[in-house]
């Protein structure tokens, strides 16, 4: 650890390695593609057909929010984290995220 208070400045501000930014970009597109996958099945209307949807407003307004949702999401996929930083939260966060809406999609499903 630097006794300089500047140089643990610069040390925080130095650019993540490789790696670990490799590594969060994998685990925060995991998160965002299974998150667009939950959000379409809830999406979807309660019955089976989706042209059944016309018959139902709730599933009508439910189909499109969730459309609207998909189409956000998986626009913040192609937008990569712009601070340094950001590599470290996206790991950090992604570690218990995924798992946790795996674990919903599957209960859901």
């Amino acid at each position: 650890m630097p006794a300089n208070p500047d140089q643990r400045i610069e040390s925080l501000h130095r650019p993540p390695s490789r790696r670990l930014r490799m590594l969060a970009l994998f685990l925060r597109a995991a998160f965002i593609v299974v998150l667009v996958i939950l959000t379409a099945r809830v999406s979807f209307p309660q019955n089976e057909k989706i042209w059944s949807v016309y018959e139902t407003p709730g599933d009508l307004v439910r189909l499109a929010l969730g459309a609207l949702l998909c189409v956000w999401i998986a626009i913040h996929l192609f937008r990569p984290p712009k601070d340094p930083e950001a590599s470290w939260t996206w790991v950090y966060f992604s570690l218990f995220a995924v798992p946790f809406v795996l674990i919903c999609l599957f209960a859901i499903w």
